[in-house]
């Protein structure tokens, strides 16, 4: 029997800026894979202080006046995790077997699957020598989570000299890629998300670190997180042709996941995890085509087959028998769960505040809003310190953020250097500009409304780790933000880290609402929902808007064909539920088109 060198199938994907900020040292010592923002480094730096003083360690700041220091921050930060995550798996492997030890929690958390688990389980049946043999064993092969960081494409901000002068290689995205590359971090992924950013991806070559050591063996994997097939063919060719191989594609939920919400044109999750089981094989191919001929033409010697590549999936998995499906049916690799370790203090980092909104959240109050400056859709929290205060603003007639941390700076409408969109003077000009636009009264404060929903996700994202670790990220600037996916609705209270993975594996349901609808039946509702109020809000459609949303339908439908196919396979557990929701959306699509047809 081989022994996986991952632990557990699942992984915790990156959440916020500072809601997994440090969870792989939370977790990676008991064999979970998780991952963590490296953009915002005001927030790094904080934390760097936080842990070398709990290490015990001397911090010698690294300060913005200094040369290259943001680069230098977030290698020194990561270098720090590895260093915490050894420290603590090397404690955990010495430790007792004995109830209560870490070593026991290790091994009761992995999946009852598992040839470890089994072989913990005759362990616990033995004695005597056979005992103290299958001891050493199971000392030997445990391994810690690996340590994977997120770079979102779009954030990548130019940046200047002390001249004024814009950084060649400065940029935000790039100075990231470049801290991750300098890391000593291995057993470790850098994952993309957002789409393609060809001068990053550019950037890539510059470092050997992404380079194979081996038929699949690499010190960094470059992951690309994805909505679809064709986006993971044209972006993994594209990185291909350079020579890097990507080993994993991350297909997330269009609509049913946390944070920034990408939707498709209809197409549901489900289809497009059955196109990739369907040409797995043909994706890995083509890439080796292009891969293998420009590693060769570097000087590099080339392979015999091409490199593995998983498929993984996250957004709204919440139960063991969706896993279960997604695991055996569409053959994916792995399963990302990250909405629901926002109730999990030993995994995520959520202050308290917050941890009590979103355990008593409820079906309204996790939102797909206008909130973000970049014009994507965000998933949402109602109710939190942030939507408070940029309320507050608004009712004292000055709305907007000040805008201090200046990641999202994308808008040049009304000045030469872009400016965010959250901000309060983006906010005052765009106002004056609508309140002369002479635009009918419903179609002006629609635009107002998502003007001023805008929300300063620089500081709402990471003040959670600063309120938990009381050191502010940016003195009187407090409030909080927080992006959870539809799915937070279903766990209703704050839940440890073996109730997690219990739930995970389906050793112990715990905090489900009765009435939950499965993943694919409410990513569904969501697309349902979206396309409505896509059409309610466009003013005077024509033809390329009718024949654009007749086509969303048709691709719900052909979901919709899909999910009853699932039905009669009897691949799906509370069958009546998942029927009912299925009939009624189907409904609301047809209603939709006919109506659509009618113009």
């Amino acid at each position: 029997m081989t022994y996986d060198l991952t632990p557990h199938r699942f992984h915790i994907p990156v959440m916020g800026i500072a809601f997994t900020i440090d969870t792989p040292i939370k977790v990676a010592s008991y064999g979970i894979t998780s991952a963590l923002s490296i953009i915002e480094d005001n927030l790094i730096e904080m934390m760097r202080k936080h842990y070398y003083q709990e290490n015990k360690e001397t911090y010698v700041p690294i300060e913005k006046h200094e040369e290259n220091y943001r680069v230098r921050r977030i290698t020194d930060y990561l270098n720090l995790v590895n260093r915490n995550v050894q420290t603590k798996f090397d404690k955990l492997k010495d430790s007792a077997f004995e109830k209560g030890s870490e070593i026991v929690k290790y091994f009761e958390m992995l999946p009852e699957e598992s040839g470890l688990k089994e072989k913990y389980h005759q362990f616990q049946q033995a004695h005597g020598e056979a005992k103290a043999e299958l001891e050493t064993f199971l000392r030997k092969h445990i391994r810690p989570g690996g340590i994977e960081v997120n770079i979102m494409t779009k954030v990548d901000k130019n940046n200047k000299d002390k001249s004024g002068e814009i950084l060649p290689e400065g940029s935000d995205a790039l100075g990231a890629l470049k801290a991750y590359a300098e890391s000593n971090l291995e057993n470790s992924a850098v994952i993309f998300s957002a789409g393609m950013n060809p001068r990053l991806f550019n950037y890539l070559e510059n470092f050997r670190a992404f380079d194979a050591q081996a038929w699949g063996v690499f010190k960094k994997k470059v992951i690309i997180k994805v909505s679809d097939y064709r986006s993971a063919l044209i972006q993994g060719k594209y990185l291909a042709k350079k020579g890097i191989w990507v080993s994993e594609f991350r297909i997330e939920s269009g609509l049913n996941c946390g944070g920034h919400a990408f939707a498709t044109q209809g197409y549901l999750l489900g289809p497009i995890l059955a196109e990739f089981r369907n040409k797995k094989d043909e994706l890995r191919n083509e890439l080796f085509s292009l891969y293998n001929p420009a590693i060769k033409a570097k000087g590099e010697k080339g392979f015999e087959e091409p490199h593995p590549v998983n498929i993984t999936v996250q957004g709204g998995i919440g139960t063991a028998a969706e896993q279960k499906l997604l695991y055996g049916y569409y053959n994916v690799d792995g399963a990302g769960w990250g909405t629901p370790f926002l109730l999990c203090p030993e995994a995520t980092t959520v202050d308290d505040n917050t941890l009590e909104l979103l355990a008593k959240s409820k079906e309204n109050d996790v939102v797909l809003s206008k909130a973000s400056p970049l014009g994507v859709r965000f998933n949402y929290l109602k109710g939190t310190t942030a939507d408070k205060e940029r309320q507050q603003r608004i009712d004292k007639g000055k709305p907007g953020s000040p805008c201090t941390e200046k990641y999202l700076v994308s808008n040049t409408e009304f000045t030469k250097e872009p400016i965010c969109t959250a901000s309060r003077k983006y906010q005052k000009l765009k106002l004056e500009q609508l309140e002369n636009a002479g635009l009918p009264e419903n179609e002006y404060q629609l635009q107002v409304d998502d003007l001023l929903s805008k929300e300063c996700l620089c500081i709402g994202l990471s003040n959670s780790a600063g309120l938990n670790y009381k050191v502010p990220i940016v003195e009187k600037l407090d409030a909080v933000t927080i992006c959870p996916g539809p799915n937070i609705v279903n766990f209703n209270k704050v839940a440890s880290l073996q109730e997690m993975t219990d739930h995970i594996y389906g050793r112990k349901e715990f905090s489900q609402n009765e009435d939950r609808p499965h993943m694919f039946i409410k990513e569904l509702q969501l697309y349902v929902d979206y396309l409505k109020e896509e059409v309610r809000n466009t003013f005077n459609p024509g033809p390329r808007d009718i024949k654009g949303w007749t086509g969303f339908c048709n691709n719900l439908l052909e979901g919709v064909s899909h999910y009853r196919d699932l039905l009669e396979k009897e691949l799906i557990k509370k069958k009546d539920a998942f029927e009912q929701g299925l009939s009624k959306m189907e409904h609301a699509v047809l209603e939709i088109r006919t109506g659509l047809s009618n113009n």
